[in-house]
C-alpha cells in the first residue's frame, strides 16, 4: 500500500479508524449501478479486501449508469470486469471476483464467505434473493447493509438512511416486510439506504434508472461501512 494515497482518508478518518477499513473483509452481493459505485468508493477510501458477487453480464443498457459497462465490455461478466478495474486502481488489494447468484436455492456454498465477512453489502434487486439473505446475515450477526429501490428516482438528494423497519415509501421494503410478517419472521433491524422521493410512473414496463440517483446509493452504502469501522465501540 502506497502511504501516500490515502493521507486524505487517515487525515479524516483517523490511523486507527483506517487500519480497520483496511483489514476488513467486504463482500458485496450485487454489483450493478448501487453495488459496482460502492465498491470503488470504498477501495479508493482504503478497503484492502472486496470480494464480488453476481452472475450477470454487462449489457447495452448498463452503460447509462454502472461502473464497468463499456461499449468494449458489453458480454462479459460484471464481476471480472469490475475486478480488473478495482485491481489497476489499487494492485495490492485482493479484490475477489465471483460469478455466482445468491438466491435461497445456492445460499449453503456462501454460508462459509458470509460468516468471514466483517460487512456484507446487499445491493441485490430480487425479493426472493433479498429476502433469504437478510435472514442469512442476521443469523450468522454479521454486519449487513442493505439497498433498497434506486429506480424511477430522479433527485439524488432525496436519499435517506433508516433502519429496516422504519423505511418509507419505497415498494421494495414494502414487499420484503409483507413477505417477513407472512412467515411469521421478526422485522430486521439493520440499516438500509434509500429514496423518500415518490418513484416515477412511467408508461412503458421499464423500469427507468440513472446514474446519479444509483450511484449515490453506493456512496451512501459505503459511508455506512465507513462509519462503522470509525465508530468507538467497535472492537
Amino acid at each position: 500500500m502506497n502511504e501516500n494515497e490515502f493521507t486524505r482518508s487517515r487525515a479524516l478518518m483517523g490511523e486507527f479508524a483506517f487500519a480497520r477499513l483496511a483489514a476488513a473483509r467486504i463482500t458485496i452481493f450485487g454489483v450493478g449501478g448501487v453495488g459496482g459505485w460502492c465498491a470503488e468508493a470504498l477501495l479508493r477510501t482504503g478497503a484492502r479486501h472486496i470480494t464480488l458477487i453476481d452472475d450477470d453480464l454487462v449489457a447495452p443498457s448498463n452503460i447509462n449508469r454502472q461502473r464497468q459497462a463499456t461499449p468494449s465490455t458489453i458480454g462479459q461478466p460484471k464481476v471480472e470486469v469490475l475486478a480488473a478495474m478495482l485491481r489497476e486502481i489499487a494492485p495490492d488489494a485482493k479484490i475477489a471476483a465471483q460469478q455466482e447468484r445468491y438466491t435461497p436455492e445456492t445460499a449453503a456454498a456462501f454460508n462459509a464467505l458470509i460468516r468471514s465477512s466483517d460487512f456484507v453489502i446487499d445491493a441485490i434487486d430480487s425479493v426472493d434473493c433479498k429476502l433469504h439473505l437478510i435472514r442469512h446475515c442476521t443469523e450468522c450477526g454479521r454486519a449487513l447493509f442493505s439497498s433498497m429501490g434506486a429506480a424511477l428516482r430522479t433527485d439524488p438528494t432525496k436519499i435517506r438512511i433508516a433502519p429496516f423497519h422504519k423505511v418509507t415509501g419505497d415498494g421494495l421494503a414494502r414487499a420484503l416486510r409483507n413477505r417477513f410478517r407472512s412467515e411469521r419472521l421478526d422485522l430486521p433491524s439493520h440499516l438500509c439506504v434509500y429514496s423518500e422521493e415518490p418513484p416515477k410512473t412511467l408508461s412503458n414496463a421499464l423500469k427507468g434508472s440513472i446514474m446519479p440517483v444509483t450511484c449515490a446509493f453506493g456512496m451512501a452504502l459505503a459511508s455506512l461501512v465507513l462509519n462503522h469501522t470509525s465508530a468507538p465501540h467497535q472492537p
